[in-house]
């Protein structure tokens, strides 16, 4: 029997549990780095997507693959799904981008 573990707001807060726990995503794509005029644009449209929604995203961009972490530029706030939208329709939108995949909204602390 398991006893369910009772913590008080503040160290919730402290923690990111409950109502506290802040979500994101992960993307994937493969990306072609050949064309440099097109992989700028692509970058800039990016970048600017990621500061008009506030978004924090950490990236790791291996050679053909283009992939990061995605959650929100508030301190509480959480990724949505509205923003998992405007991550795929920026990927889509440029021919350099191919396999795209989209995760689900985890938890960022706990579940990454």
């Amino acid at each position: 029997m398991t006893k369910e573990v009772v913590r008080s707001k503040r160290l919730r807060k402290k923690l990111y549990l409950g109502e506290f726990a802040i979500k994101g995503f992960d993307f994937t794509c493969k990306i072609d780095i050949t064309a440099e005029a097109e992989y700028e644009k692509f970058i800039n449209a990016f970048a600017d997507l990621v500061d008009a929604r506030n978004l924090f995203v950490s990236l790791d961009n291996v050679q053909e693959m283009f992939e990061g972490f995605v959650t929100s530029g508030e301190r509480y706030g959480s990724a949505t799904e509205q923003d998992q939208k405007a991550i795929e329709a920026i990927l889509t939108e440029h021919s350099i981008i191919s396999d795209i995949s989209i995760g689900n909204l985890v938890d960022a602390f706990y579940e990454v």
